[in-house]
């Protein structure tokens, strides 16, 4: 065995299998990025491609650093719309992972604390969404949210609403925030699962028979024990609901403003790349840089 393990570590192509992923970032991030970066750098022209500079090779490379410029970047800043479109965007992310924390958690706990025999199932009901396109659920919400939607429906049957009663949701932010936790509801249950059936049953037990009643229980041992998972959950719902296009889109209304709205609108009705890739760049930057440091302070908890 010890044989083996030496043979191994001195394979001559043991660097590879640490070179792909980092191939795979350079090739599908790394690269990308400072492409968006260089457009947004670059001003408006009515061309193919429409910007300019464009590399011409290395004999122009002078003049082309020399046309590079961060007015862009000084647009976006100066711009009520654009931090406007932030804010509103942060926002709404912030309510809606706060929104999805309250909802997963109680699942997951519900989850964790089931029979082994009937977590596999309950795993399964939690992501059998996703064998249905995104595209298809998010339309599903239309037909329950319009006026004259399924929702309208069933609580005119129920006498809540009148005859000439709509409900008024669709084409508003509670009809994006609706989508949006409903789309992103398993990305929440299954990092706090995956935390909370690893806790050991019998601290609570020990809780219990010292006179700790439940509730004081779940606060002082459930909940910090499963603060990875809901820092995970939190993690992986806020920073795609940020840049999120799809549902805003569909559900929300011209007061919607979301960032992924207004980058799409940048890009394919307005055709302005430089100032779509300085939002892009932007909106990178602010969720790169909290994901950094709470990696750094984790690291020093370590």
């Amino acid at each position: 065995m010890a044989d083996i393990a030496v043979s191994s570590r001195t394979h001559p192509l043991r660097w590879l299998v640490v070179a792909i992923p980092y191939v795979w970032l350079l090739l599908f991030f790394v690269a990308p990025f400072f492409i968006i970066f260089k457009i947004s750098l670059s001003d408006t022209e009515i061309s193919m491609p429409p910007y300019t500079p464009v590399f011409e090779g290395f004999d122009a490379i002078g003049e082309f650093l020399s046309n590079l410029d961060f007015e862009n970047y000084t647009y976006l800043t100066d711009d009520p719309l654009y931090i406007g479109a932030y804010l509103s965007s942060l926002r709404i992310a912030l309510i809606s992972t706060f929104l999805l924390l309250l909802v997963g958690y109680p699942m997951a706990l519900a989850m964790a604390r089931a029979r082994p025999a009937i977590r596999p199932i309950l795993m399964m009901m939690v992501i059998l969404p996703f064998w249905t396109s995104f595209l298809i659920r998010v339309y599903a919400w239309i037909g329950i949210l319009k006026p004259e939607g399924l929702l309208t429906i069933f609580l005119q049957s129920l006498h809540i609403l009148g005859p000439d009663q709509q409900v008024q949701i669709y084409r508003t932010e509670y009809a994006v925030v609706i989508g949006i936790v409903y789309s992103y509801l398993p990305f929440m249950v299954l990092p706090l699962y995956a935390a909370l059936e690893k806790m050991d049953g019998t601290l609570l037990e020990a809780a219990s028979d010292l006179g700790c009643p439940p509730w004081k229980a779940f606060w002082r041992i459930t909940f910090p024990l499963s603060l990875p998972g809901v820092i995970a959950g939190a993690l992986i719902c806020f920073i795609p609901i940020t840049g999120e296009f799809v549902i805003p889109d569909l559900l929300g209304g011209p007061e919607t403003l979301m960032i992924g709205k207004t980058l799409w609108t940048e890009f394919f009705q307005n055709r302005d790349w430089p100032l779509a890739s300085a939002v892009a760049v932007l909106l990178l930057m602010a969720l790169v840089i909290p994901i950094v440091i709470f990696q750094n302070q984790q690291k020093k908890v370590a």
